[in-house]
């Protein structure tokens, strides 16, 4: 028995190194203001753009309606996920599949979490070459209307090079300067969307019938919408991995300060959403675009400096969704094909990743539509019922109590929001389809 003393503790010894070199444990030093602008990152995303089409497609009433649901169930379902973290006590639930490993068992909770997260983390990285992409071919031609045409695949090979430096990046506390610079941008560009509407004033001919030319179409419509929402709050993904860089100690737990950053991400949150979709929608109703930046035309120098400021926040976005996964990836070689930690491992693994979003990004362009296609589809699980169900597991709340029912009744919606909304995304998926070309 004492000959095996030593080796438990030289296997936690190494297994403490392998933590201390992982992306997601090996800082713990986060202040609660980086829980802030961490979420704000990962939430406000470019699809905040894209929510007075939502609001479009949806009309007045259940526009609003959906919209302020979803941010109240979003900020419900993160403050469980805030709490579950160190429901256990003495340990720390780093990463959501652990979450989901305690609550369905060691197998099962890898399989239901694992592929979520992966489709959510590596879409949205996709999501944001791709507009990132765009919004540098948008500056281009608001800067230089003259000037000849360059390709959209050049504009994202731009986009993929600053990303195939700063994946190299350690971990998230060394992101947090570019994590914050994202989230002042994304306030930046929302207050530029709708302040620039406003000041443009109702247009004459403002029509607030839905868009779609027959039923089956605005069905289709509302479908995508709901997607498109349900994208636009998408950083539960992320939570416990942001959650697991702040300190904790029995006295001074991590959900305070972690709980604290949340409370003011979700208040800009607020501040950037329910204007650019409110008052984008009432400027212009159902003859809006998909980016509303495109429907703000003049004056010129104001959206090329609101496509730099997408840009910049596209730039942060994709490192705060890279970063889990470049975790899973590093866990997997070391842990599992028992690599050693090291640059070259880092740099492999990670030059890879942003090689294959950027191809990926190329070579479908159109994988905005996807955005309905993967909110509903994985976003919505994740973000919406999966905390709920790991609480009634976890937390075992009492049956028929407010907790209880509360929960049910978010499920529910979730499901309903994951079965409806990738109708509208595929659809539109299959109509971009029909034209395109490759790397145009």
């Amino acid at each position: 028995m004492g000959t095996d003393e030593p080796k438990k503790h030289e296997k936690s010894a190494e297994e403490k190194a392998i933590d201390d070199w992982l992306p997601i444990t090996s800082s713990r030093t986060a202040k609660w203001w980086y829980s802030t602008f961490h979420n704000v990152t990962a939430m406000v995303g470019a699809g905040v753009l894209s929510l007075p089409y939502a609001m479009s497609s949806m009309g007045w009433g259940p526009g609003v309606t959906l919209m302020i649901l979803s941010w109240l169930i979003t900020l419900y379902t993160l403050w469980q996920m805030v709490e579950m973290h160190e429901i256990v006590p003495g340990k720390r639930f780093d990463r959501y599949h652990e979450l989901g490993q305690h609550a369905f068992g060691e197998k099962l909770g890898l399989y239901i979490v694992v592929p979520q997260q992966v489709v959510v983390e590596v879409s949205t990285c996709i999501i944001y070459m791709v507009t990132g992409g765009k919004s540098l071919k948008k500056f281009h031609q608001t800067v230089c209307p003259d000037c000849s045409d360059i390709k959209l695949t050049y504009f994202i090979l731009i986009f993929a090079s600053v990303h195939f430096v700063l994946s190299h990046l350690p971990n998230f506390n060394s992101i947090s300067i570019i994590s914050l610079a994202a989230a002042v941008m994304s306030l930046t560009y929302s207050t530029i969307a709708w302040t620039a509407a406003i000041a443009r004033g109702v247009q004459k001919d403002v029509d607030y019938s839905l868009r779609g030319k027959n039923a089956g179409e605005n069905v289709f419509n509302f479908c995508n919408a709901l997607g498109e929402i349900a994208f636009a709050y998408a950083g539960h993904n992320v939570v416990l991995e942001i959650q697991a860089t702040i300190p904790s100690t029995p006295i001074k737990p991590s959900k305070k300060p972690m709980w604290k950053g949340v409370i003011f991400a979700y208040i800009v949150v607020a501040i950037c959403y329910f204007p650019v979709a409110f008052a984008g929608y009432y400027i212009y109703g159902n003859s809006v675009d998909d980016n509303i930046l495109l429907t703000l035309e003049k004056p010129a120098w104001l959206i090329a400096a609101a496509n730099i400021f997408v840009l910049i926040h596209v730039i942060g976005s994709y490192q705060i969704y890279a970063m889990p996964v470049f975790d899973m990836m590093e866990t997997y070689l070391v842990k599992q094909v028992k690599l050693k930690p090291s640059f070259t491992l880092r740099f492999v693994t990670r030059t890879i990743f942003v090689a294959f979003t950027m191809f990926i990004g190329m070579t479908f362009p159109f994988f905005g539509a996807l955005v309905g296609f993967f909110g509903g589809f994985a976003l919505a699980p994740t973000t919406y019922f999966l905390p709920c169900i790991i609480w009634l597991i976890v937390v075992k709340p009492k049956k028929f109590s407010f907790s209880w029912f509360l929960n049910w009744i978010f499920i529910i919606f979730g499901v309903i929001l994951m079965l409806l909304a990738p109708i509208g995304g595929l659809r539109t998926i299959v109509a971009s389809a029909q034209n395109y070309k490759f790397y145009q």
